[in-house]
C-alpha cells in the first residue's frame, strides 16, 4: 500500500504522517492538512457491497491513515461504531418520494457529526502513543450546533485530553444548547459566545495561529488540537458513509453496480460535501455533487460565479448548523482545483482575511463542474418538511429539508433523473420547534421540549434516550463571554482544572 503523507494547503513544505496531522489539527502556517495523493478505490467498488459499516470504515481509513497498523485502526473502528448507535447498521437508508435519505443521525447526539467524532478520540490516543507525546491535548473547537455536543460526548472522560467548545450563544436551537451545557465530564468546558459561528470559528483559528498563547499553553503542559472538520481525522471518516450509502443502494437493488448517482448535501462549512468529493475522486460513481445552502448562501454564489464574498448580511435561520459565512473546508477544494498550487491558495486566503472576498481563475472555475449550488429559503424549507410528511409520513429536520428543497430545484432546472442520495444530517428531534411548526401552526406556541412529546405522538420513532428528560438536567456550563475574552476563559478552565 502506498504511504500517504499530509501537507499544508498554504505552502509549508514539510510532510507529516497521518498521526502527526491528526495531533496537530492545523498547520503552523494556518493552512489545512491535505493528503499528498487521493487513494483510488475504483477496483473495490464491487466488493464493498457486502461490507458492513465497520469493514468499510477500515477499508477507507486504512488508505489514508497509512502509519496506523491494522490492529490499531481496527480497534479504533471497533470502539467507535458500537452500541452507542441505536441501529446495528450505524447508517440507515430510507426511500421516500423517489429519493434516498441517508440517515446519519443514529449516534448519541442525533447528528451526522457522531459519524466522525465517535472515532476521533481513539485516533488521537493512538496518534499520541505513536509519536511519544508527553503533553496533554487541549481540544479547542467552534460549533454551529452539532459538532459541539458530538465532540463533548466523544471526548468526555478521555484521559489526558481536555476539550473546550465555543458556540454562538443565540445561534443554536434550545435542544442543541441544552445538550451542550448539561454535558458531564471534568475535562469538558462549554463557552457561549456573544456573536455568531463565524466569530467563534475565527476566534479558534486565531488562537491556533497565536504563537505566544500556544507557548503559554505548552509551558502549562498542553498542546492544541481541533475536533472541527479542519482536522483531517474528522474529515476522512466522513468519506466512509458515502461509500456505505452507495453500497446499500446496490445491495437493495435500487441501482446497478457502477451506476452513477447524484449526492445532495446540506452544508455550511463545506466539510461534509468535501468528503463526498473525496469519495468521488476515489472512484465512487457520483455524477453530480449538489451543494445545498440556506439563506446564508455564500457557497451558492461561489459555485455559480467563482466569487467568494463574506461581506453580506448574516442570517440566523431555522437550519442553524448551516448559518456560516466562512466555509473553512472550502480551502481544501481550492487546493485541489488549483492543481495543488499552495501559493494561489495562500493568496486567496489572504484576500479573504483582508478584503472579505476573493475570485478564482477560469481554470479553477472549470474545476467546479462536478458541483451544482443552490439555496432554500426558510419558507421553502418548511414547505419541504410538510410535503414529505404529508406524502409519506416521514419526518426530516430543517437541514435535510434544505437539501430536499435544493434537489427539487436541481431537478426542475436539469430534468436529470439520476438516482439521488440525500445526506440526512440530523434527527427531527433536535429541531422540534420548526419541524412541528411546518406541519401545523398550532404547534407554534409550544416550547421545544413539549414538542418532543408531540412529535412522538404523531407516529415518529421513539424519543431517543439522549434527549429524554433533557429539559430537567442540571446546567453545568454557564460561561458566556465576548470575542476578546476567549483566551482568558481558556486559561481559567485549565487553571481551575489543575
Amino acid at each position: 500500500m502506498k504511504q500517504i503523507f499530509y501537507k499544508s494547503t498554504r505552502g509549508d513544505r514539510r510532510l507529516f504522517t497521518s498521526s502527526q496531522a491528526i495531533l496537530q489539527g492545523i498547520s503552523e502556517d494556518g493552512g489545512l492538512f491535505v493528503p499528498d495523493s487521493i487513494p483510488d478505490l475504483t477496483h473495490e467498488i464491487n466488493s464493498i457491497v457486502d461490507m458492513n459499516y465497520k469493514e468499510l470504515s477500515y477499508l477507507v481509513m486504512s488508505e489514508f491513515f497509512t502509519d496506523f497498523d491494522e490492529s490499531e485502526l481496527r480497534e479504533c473502528v471497533g470502539r467507535a461504531y458500537d452500541s452507542k448507535f441505536d441501529t446495528e447498521n450505524i447508517v440507515e437508508l430510507k426511500k421516500v418520494s423517489n429519493v434516498y435519505f441517508m440517515e446519519l443521525y443514529h449516534g448519541p447526539t442525533l447528528a451526522f457529526k457522531d459519524m466522525a467524532l465517535s472515532i476521533l478520540p481513539y485516533l488521537m490516543k493512538v496518534s499520541a502513543k505513536k509519536n511519544d507525546f508527553n503533553k496533554d491535548i487541549l481540544i479547542l473547537t467552534a460549533t454551529s450546533g452539532d459538532t459541539g455536543k458530538a465532540a463533548l460526548e466523544s471526548f468526555s472522560g478521555v484521559d489526558r485530553i481536555k476539550i473546550i467548545v465555543l458556540f454562538p450563544k443565540n445561534g443554536v436551537s434550545k435542544i442543541q444548547e441544552m445538550q451542550m451545557v448539561t454535558q458531564e465530564g471534568d475535562n469538558t468546558c462549554v463557552i457561549g459566545l456573544n456573536g455568531n459561528f463565524d466569530d467563534a470559528q475565527t476566534g479558534v483559528k486565531n488562537i491556533f495561529k497565536d504563537s505566544f498563547f500556544n507557548k503559554k499553553l505548552f509551558d502549562m503542559g498542553y498542546v492544541l488540537s481541533s475536533a472541527n472538520s479542519i482536522n483531517i481525522g474528522r474529515l476522512i471518516p466522513q468519506i466512509v458513509y458515502y461509500f456505505y450509502g452507495y453500497a446499500s443502494m446496490v445491495k437493495n437493488g435500487q441501482i446497478d453496480k457502477n451506476e452513477k448517482i447524484n449526492v445532495v448535501v446540506p452544508t455550511g462549512n463545506f466539510g461534509n460535501i468535501l468528503a463526498a468529493y473525496y469519495a468521488k475522486s476515489m472512484g465512487l460513481p457520483i455524477k453530480k455533487l449538489i451543494c445545498a445552502s440556506n439563506d446564508n448562501n455564500v457557497l451558492t454564489d461561489f459555485i455559480n460565479k467563482g466569487i467568494y464574498d463574506k461581506n453580506r448580511d448574516f442570517f440566523v435561520t431555522i437550519s442553524p448548523s448551516m448559518d456560516i459565512l466562512i466555509s473553512s473546508n472550502l480551502e481544501r477544494l481550492l487546493y485541489l482545483i488549483s492543481d495543488c498550487d499552495c501559493s494561489e491558495v495562500k493568496q486567496l486566503m489572504n484576500s479573504l482575511n483582508t478584503n472579505g472576498e476573493y475570485s478564482i481563475s477560469q481554470n479553477m472555475k472549470d474545476g467546479l463542474r462536478d458541483f451544482y449550488g443552490n439555496f432554500a429559503t426558510q419558507k421553502e424549507t418548511l414547505d419541504s418538511i410538510k410535503e414529505i410528511f404529508d406524502s409519506d409520513k416521514y419526518l426530516i429536520d430543517t437541514h435535510t429539508a434544505v437539501a430536499y428543497s435544493v434537489y427539487k430545484k436541481y431537478l426542475e432546472e436539469t430534468n436529470d433523473n439520476t438516482k439521488v442520495l440525500i445526506a440526512s444530517t440530523a434527527s427531527p428531534y433536535k429541531f422540534t420547534k420548526f419541524v412541528m411548526k411546518a406541519l401545523d401552526s398550532k404547534y407554534s406556541y409550544m416550547d421545544d421540549f413539549s414538542l418532543i412529546k408531540e412529535m412522538n405522538k404523531i407516529g415518529f420513532v421513539n424519543i431517543p434516550d439522549s434527549i429524554n428528560d433533557l429539559e430537567n438536567k442540571e446546567i453545568l456550563h454557564k460561561i458566556v463571554c465576548d470575542k476578546n475574552q476567549i483566551r482568558t476563559k481558556i486559561l481559567d478552565f485549565l487553571n481551575n482544572y489543575k
